[in-house]
């Protein structure tokens, strides 16, 4: 199961193998308390995409495409697909991000996109 949640949320026992998938890292957010993984920024929306969403809802449809574009050319890809395959098949992976809208960032369009590529 691939789940996602906020960095700045507690850690638990649930949240299984913790990645987070933004570029920058989170304000306020100690390497221990964020207790990672791994930090997958090579994953995350290139810099000139974040910027242009800038997380505003008007752009959200043009931040879904161009960022699943990003992903269908990033050379880091397959990698980044072979380890959540491998951790998948263990138990849970939670994928973290520091944006304060749940419902539109960069976790959500990248949580569908591995589903889709794993048939999950």
């Amino acid at each position: 199961m691939i789940q996602i949640k906020r960095i700045y949320a507690p850690a638990d026992k649930n949240d299984g193998t913790r990645i987070l998938v933004d570029r920058l890292w989170p304000r306020g957010v100690s390497k221990e308390k964020a207790n990672l993984f791994m930090w997958a920024k090579d994953i995350a929306p290139t810099n000139t995409l974040r910027k242009a969403f800038n997380h505003e809802d008007d752009k959200w449809p043009y931040f879904q495409q161009a960022y699943l574009d990003e992903l269908k050319h990033n050379p880091y890809t397959q990698t980044f697909l072979s380890i959540i395959k491998e951790h998948v098949a263990k138990g849970t992976v939670t994928l973290l991000y520091g944006a304060k809208d749940e419902a539109h960032n960069e976790a959500v369009v990248l949580h569908s996109f591995l589903e889709s590529q794993l048939g999950l």
